[in-house]
């Protein structure tokens, strides 16, 4: 989870900006979390205070709760329409398949001590909203990719079970990503067009602020990129304290609450 905040915060600067390069400052002025963090900190502490109950009739309801609350106590956020009239006016899924359903799912991967827990959790918190097919399949792949990371899984592993998602990942490289990734196409906020492309990011890294930087210099959507890459790195290369230390730096102390409780309730790094 804590790669998907500083993933978020750290490309925050340049959310459409179209940042080309990897060589920038990690945190500046210009940081802050987004909806990514906020909806990743909202699944998280629905996890956090039903621990034991996960499988319950009523945690679904309890997932949304925490997300409908945790978005009208931060209206001003950069929320996408859709998902701003979601949590303000009707909280029912909506058949959406954008980037969103997978920037929030990371705690899954934590909570997680098994693939089917990874396939039922998964869908459990993006069906609330992302229910079209596309946007569940992104969020198990994330999820998926992280509880294979933090369980030990091989770099070469773990590229196999993603291309099992996204064919497409085998051909994909960072370089070429870059390219093509624009602010004028706006299919790069879908799953489709986003996660393979964020998975890749964290394939080709050669550590977690390589993999972060990686996503942000795609350009476009940058802060959603950076916290789907991160949440992946996190389990894979672990982050390093001077970074954590740094990014909570920029959450409120009620969201840094959620962040260190989730700490007690989520399953081990095995690396």
């Amino acid at each position: 989870m804590l790669g998907a905040i500083i993933g978020d915060i750290v490309g925050s600067q340049y959310e459409w900006q179209n940042n080309k390069s990897k060589n920038f400052t990690l945190f500046t002025g210009a940081c802050r979390y987004t909806d990514d963090s906020l909806m990743t900190l909202a699944i998280a502490e629905a996890f956090t205070l039903r621990k034991g109950r996960w499988r319950e009739s009523g945690f679904q309801r309890y997932v949304i709760e925490k997300m409908v609350e945790m978005g009208r106590a931060h209206q001003a956020s950069t929320w996408g329409k859709g998902f701003y009239n979601w949590f303000m006016y009707n909280p029912v899924p909506y058949d959406s398949y954008g980037n969103g359903a997978a920037m929030r799912v990371s705690s899954v991967g934590w909570i997680s001590e098994s693939e089917d827990d990874v396939k039922y959790f998964s869908r459990l918190v993006t069906e609330v909203s992302h229910n079209h097919p596309e946007g569940i399949k992104g969020a198990e792949s994330v999820a998926m990719a992280i509880y294979l990371a933090r369980k030990g899984a091989a770099m070469e592993e773990i590229r196999a079970r993603m291309i099992e998602y996204y064919p497409e990942i085998a051909a994909l490289q960072v370089d070429k990503i870059r390219e093509y990734c624009n602010v004028d196409d706006g299919t790069f906020i879908t799953c489709q067009r986003s996660v393979p492309e964020a998975i890749a990011c964290f394939l080709e890294a050669t550590s977690f602020e390589d993999a972060v930087r990686n996503a942000v210099s795609l350009g476009g959507d940058a802060d959603t990129q950076g916290a789907i890459t991160g949440s992946i790195a996190e389990a894979y290369f672990g982050v390093p304290i001077e970074l954590e230390d740094r990014a909570l730096t920029y959450l409120t102390p009620k969201l840094k609450t959620i962040y260190y409780a989730f700490n007690t309730v989520k399953g081990k790094r095995h690396r």
